[in-house]
């Protein structure tokens, strides 16, 4: 009996449908008869991405690739890229779960995946290793227990998250939940919703300090708001649009510093229909609506999204759900009690400090439980639906760090939840600390990985961990972030201490660095982003943070927040501290280097096969690259200074020296003449398609030649932040192409769907 018939009734008409027409679809595509990017779209949609096919391998949490080939009987690679074992995204709304769900998740884990549960930083899970043919099952009994993958991926309105605390806050304004579900429910398979040049995503907060909603780099971001009128207090929200990490990163624009609550729904429908219009669609790198607010200008986009209001027919979903706010709240499973006096369990303290919140109701507590990696197993999971039953029945949700929150745990079983955790291995304490670490998947299953995020993650969770009780306070609340290439799905842009992948050609070989993103706030909904002072050999970043964080406790002045901290040092302190850390030795004196963490293989096999000239060439082209990561970061120390011309010059003299310098491997005396550089590199590396390379269809190429073209001044400080992010991604480029010529087949990224699977979540 197959799933559809054992399931019967209980997957809902709608839901039902749409897995059958799939299921059709695959094998309709297995016959050929469907367009293979009609296909991918379609996938997508239903939450399916190809991953990175790496034997098999996958970092187990504790810095070793161990193979974890999923257990529905694959043994060896595919036969094609079409059959290769994928990854399956599973949308989970504001995050909530309940015990049912939890139990069928570790189940099909189990059976499609190779065991684990990952927990995505949209609050999302995501299951690797599943077979396309498989998916139409697992779909069904998912819906089953009332979840769907509809829409997780692809260019659609993507999971909508919420606070975790959302409801129980002691800071926050309401609660924020119904307003996340309503807005979920009613944007799914909007028809409006439908024709989008890339992924929107949403956000909701309950206050505006915090950290929980993320709201400044969002597409669309609502913060909780109240306001007095005749009739009493009204709700609504402060609205922040435009915002998005990727490569180039965007701040929100405040499009209503109060939209009354019946306008959300409408609103959402009103941008999603000017998106849809406006947005770009052949040039997927600059295809968000981030893109398209910078371009229009928020007054603009503003009167746009208004006008297209006005002209909406009535809906009375728009409405409906508000006469009933109170569906989502939680009921306890318990009393509230208050936890009587000390617990004699064995480390109870150290992880009740990280680890639980006191509710703003009396006697009740949230429990984190801190996953490594995001990840939990299949048993963990199964274990944990049981815990949640007996203490605190449906009240679970997932975290955008990637953990997994225990609300309404009445305070007087804190003690024995806390066995019951210790014993499926779920009471790690550092929960929200700098030793709870998130990171993408990297070169683990994305096909655009670069350097191992993970594999750093857990050797920087293995050392900050081991010393947790000896932390400074004020560096124990930090937040590291890291992604495994430039696109951010780590959110190393909005961390306190953030890293990203990149390789660099040394000594005839390609070395996994990192480079240390600085000036980042994670708290005030993501309040300011940070920019890279630097690459550092992937050997050397736990190095790096002990320096950065040892130099803030011994220099911070009192009560200044880390974020102060690095501003008032200025990135050119920092950068000096680091300087030394850069070097590469050579390969027969330290082989680590040239290996990435959590892999014993080298990194970039292959040394380089050429002549002397070439060499000379080559150490040329260095000089230049070397030239340029000097001007970038010159450039960012000018627009600390508020020198936003003089930055702007050098964010572009820096794209030129490096064009200049990949001009050198073919053409030793090219002039210093900018638009002899530009035509020269056009002509050898970008019509010729090799500086396209794997980097999505040479968008870092656009950046310079939009640069070039450019001739008015910039249009201010966040114009020119952006430069010089687009003139690092040149950068970072331009060596993977140095390393490719130079034979050096590390230097080149893996290839896959750029624009699709640039983001985890």
């Amino acid at each position: 009996m197959t799933w559809k018939d054992r399931l019967g009734d209980r997957i809902p008409a709608e839901l039902g449908r749409e897995i059958d027409t799939f299921e059709n679809q695959i094998a309709l595509k297995r016959q050929g008869r469907i367009d293979d990017k009609v296909f991918a779209e379609t996938r997508l949609r239903r939450g399916a991405y190809g991953q990175r096919y790496d034997n098999g391998q996958r970092n187990d949490g504790n810095g070793v690739k161990a193979l974890a080939f999923p257990s529905n009987g694959l043994t060896k690679g595919p036969d094609t890229v079409w059959d290769a074992p994928g990854m399956q995204r599973i949308k989970i709304p504001f995050g909530g779960l309940n015990p049912e769900q939890m139990d069928t998740l570790a189940e099909l884990a189990e059976e499609y995946s190779d065991g684990i549960c990952h927990i995505t930083t949209r609050q999302d899970v995501q299951l690797h290793f599943v077979h396309l043919d498989d998916t139409p099952a697992l779909m069904r009994r998912l819906a089953a227990v009332g979840i769907t993958t509809r829409e997780a991926c692809g260019n659609t309105v993507r999971n909508v998250t919420a606070c975790p605390l959302a409801g129980v806050c002691r800071d926050e304004t309401f609660d924020v939940t119904p307003y996340a579900r309503a807005s979920m429910r009613f944007l799914l398979g909007h028809p409006d919703a439908q024709d989008f040049g890339r992924k929107f995503k949403v956000a909701f907060s309950g206050c505006r300090q915090h950290a929980c909603g993320l709201v400044n780099m969002h597409d669309f971001g609502a913060i909780a708001a109240t306001r007095e009128t005749a009739e009493g207090t009204e709700r609504g929200f402060e609205v922040w649009v435009g915002g998005g990490l990727g490569a180039v990163p965007h701040e929100a624009k405040l499009f209503d510093p109060f939209m009354a609550e019946p306008e959300v729904l409408p609103t959402l429908q009103a941008i999603s229909r000017v998106f849809a219009r406006l947005g770009e669609k052949r040039n997927r790198a600059r295809a968000r609506i981030k893109f398209l607010v910078a371009r229009l200008g928020i007054d603009e986009f503003r009167r746009l999204v208004e006008e297209e209001r006005r002209g909406l027919a009535h809906d009375e979903r728009w409405t409906a759900w508000l006469a009933d706010l109170s569906s989502t709240d939680e009921q306890p499973l318990k009393d509230g009690q208050p936890l009587d006096g000390e617990a004699d369990a064995s480390g109870f303290a150290a992880w009740a400090r990280s680890n639980v919140y006191r509710q703003r109701q009396p006697g009740y507590a949230v429990v984190t439980a801190s996953l490594p990696l995001g990840d939990i197993t299949g048993d963990q999971l199964r274990g944990l639906a049981d815990v949640a039953r007996r203490y605190v029945g449906d009240t679970v949700r997932t975290t955008v760090e990637q953990n997994i929150v225990l609300r309404w745990v009445r305070e007087s079983d804190l003690p024995a939840l806390y066995r019951e955790l210790d014993g499926i291995d779920l009471a790690r304490p550092g929960a929200q600390s700098i030793g709870d670490i998130t990171a993408c998947p990297g070169t683990d299953t994305c096909k655009l990985g670069i350097a191992s995020s993970r594999g750093l993650a857990a050797e920087l969770e293995r050392q900050l961990r081991r010393r947790l009780d000896t932390l400074d306070d004020a560096v124990r609340d930090l937040r590291i972030k890291i992604s495994g290439c430039f696109n951010s799905c780590g959110q190393h842009h909005v961390s306190d201490l953030g890293f990203y992948g990149v390789s660099r050609h040394v000594h005839g070989r390609v070395v996994p660095h990192f480079q240390v993103v600085l000036g980042g706030k994670w708290v005030e909904n993501a309040g300011a982003y940070g920019l890279a002072i630097g690459a550092v050999p992937a050997r050397e970043i736990p190095e790096v943070v002990r320096r950065i964080t040892d130099r803030f406790v011994g220099e911070r002045q009192p009560h200044e927040a880390f974020h102060a901290f690095t501003t008032r040092i200025g990135k050119r302190a920092l950068r000096e501290m680091l300087q030394d850390l850069m070097a590469v030795p050579d390969y027969e004196t330290a082989p680590d280097y040239y290996r990435d963490w959590g892999d014993p293989r080298e990194f970039g096999i292959g040394d380089m096969g050429i002549g002397e000239c070439a060499g000379e060439v080559v150490s040329l082209t260095e000089f230049d690259l070397a030239g340029a990561d000097s001007q970038i970061f010159e450039a960012q120390l000018q627009l600390e200074a508020g020198n936003v011309a003089a930055a702007d010059g050098l964010a572009y003299a820096a794209m030129l020296q490096a064009a200049r310098g990949l001009v050198k491997t073919e053409f030793v005396d090219v002039p210093d003449d900018p638009d002899r550089i530009v035509a020269e590199f056009r002509t050898r590396f970008f019509d010729t398609g090799v500086f396209l390379d794997r980097f999505a269809g040479g968008k870092f190429a656009q950046y310079l030649f939009r640069r070039h073209a450019r001739t008015e001044p910039p249009a201010g400080a966040a114009t020119v932040r952006q430069s010089i992010e687009e003139a690092q991604l040149f950068l970072e480029a331009t060596h993977a192409c140095q390393a490719r010529l130079a034979g050096t087949p590390g230097g080149q990224v893996a290839a896959g769907e750029p624009a699709l699977t640039g983001s985890p979540a």
